[in-house]
Parts: structure tokens; C-alpha cells; sequence
């Protein structure tokens, strides 16, 4: 039997989330200062879009279809009127419809993806591994724990966010369902731009 979609609030934002991925946010327009208030009661996740079309403020922006759930993790109120959020990326879903509630939040019906299951960085991307260890060990309290280096699908999710490559790039990253061919693509990448030796 077909489960039937779930409704998901949607962020929309010019950047792309990851399952595992640490996002930082700054919440300060009532449409989302609500609805944060509402998955802080709840319990509940909402989802982060890249942007398709449109800005991050004012009117409601046209997201891509496939995005991540953001979890709440640590909140704070430093300034009035400002919340500031630590959400980690969830599950990845797909839109089916999205609808605009009066106070201009994006509510949409959402398909969970089935994630590949956890598979071991190959040895043929092994040399993946010390460049990502040093960049987090650098990066220290903006990436917390966990760290999985043996997953390939934490490390390529990882080094998609860090790396500076167009947004659109990392969105078709995302997409893709295997972290295998992922891994692949973001070899080639660091190597063409001298970051990892070119094989002989």
C-alpha cells in the first residue's frame, strides 16, 4: 500500500541541506518565527528548499522540488524579535504540491526518499578521507558530532556543503540517490582543481 504524503512546512533558502548537515538560522519574519515556534511545541521538523525562484524575504519563493527536513537542535533569543536556530538535516523528501497559507508560508505535500543503505567509503575514494578529516577538525564547533568517515553518504554530503561549487551543482548532488556515484563525481571535481593527486 502507497503511504500517503505528509505535510511539511517548507523554509526556502539559497542553500542546499543535507541529511546529517549542520545548519545555522537566523529566524526573524512571523511566517517562520510561527511556524518554528510551532515544531519547537510539536516536536516537529519543517523542510529546507533551495531556491528555484525568488528571495528569502518578502513574497513566497518557488522551491525545488527535492529538499531536506531541518530538526531543531539548540535555540536562542539573544535579540528580541530574532531567534536563533542549530538545525541538522534530516530525511530527504520530494514535493508533490505546495500550497501558500495566508501569512505567506509554504505548507507542502511531501514524499519521503528511500535513502540507499550505509556503504563503506570504497578504497578507490579512500584518499577522500584525510583532506575531509582535516577540514572538520579546522571547522571544530561549526560541524559537531556525529562524524561517520567510514560512511560514504556522510562524506559526500559533507564535502558537497563545504566545497564552493554553484548551488545548482550541490542540489543535483542531493538528488542523486547514490552516494557512491556522488563520492565519484566529487573525486573528479577535487582532483581537476589540484585538492587530491591525479592518479599516474
Amino acid at each position: 500500500m502507497t503511504t500517503p504524503p505528509e505535510r511539511l512546512p517548507l523554509f526556502p533558502l539559497k542553500t542546499v541541506l543535507f541529511p546529517g548537515g549542520v545548519l545555522p538560522l537566523r529566524v526573524f519574519e512571523p511566517r517562520y518565527m510561527d511556524m518554528i515556534t510551532r515544531c519547537m511545541r510539536e516536536d516537529s521538523a519543517f523542510g529546507v528548499c533551495l531556491i528555484a525562484a525568488g528571495e528569502e524575504v518578502g513574497e513566497a519563493a518557488v522551491p525545488h522540488p527535492v529538499g531536506t527536513e531541518a530538526r531543531i537542535e539548540q535555540w536562542d533569543m539573544a535579540q528580541t524579535g530574532v531567534l536563533n536556530l542549530l538545525t541538522r538535516g534530516g530525511r530527504r523528501f520530494r514535493i508533490e504540491d505546495h500550497e501558500l497559507e495566508r501569512d505567506g508560508l509554504l505548507v507542502a505535500s511531501v514524499r519521503w526518499l528511500e535513502e540507499s543503505p550505509a556503504e563503506l567509503v570504497p578504497e578507490a575514494q579512500a584518499d577522500l578521507l584525510p583532506l575531509l578529516r582535516t577540514i572538520v577538525g579546522e571547522l571544530g564547533e561549526r560541524l559537531p558530532p556525529p562524524h561517520d568517515f567510514d560512511d560514504a553518504g556522510w562524506v559526500g554530503a559533507r564535502y558537497t556543503e563545504l566545497l564552493p561549487i554553484p548551488l545548482l551543482a550541490k542540489q543535483k548532488l542531493l538528488e542523486l540517490d547514490d552516494p557512491l556515484s556522488r563520492l565519484e563525481i566529487l573525486q573528479k571535481y577535487l582532483r581537476e582543481h589540484g585538492l587530491l593527486p591525479n592518479l599516474a
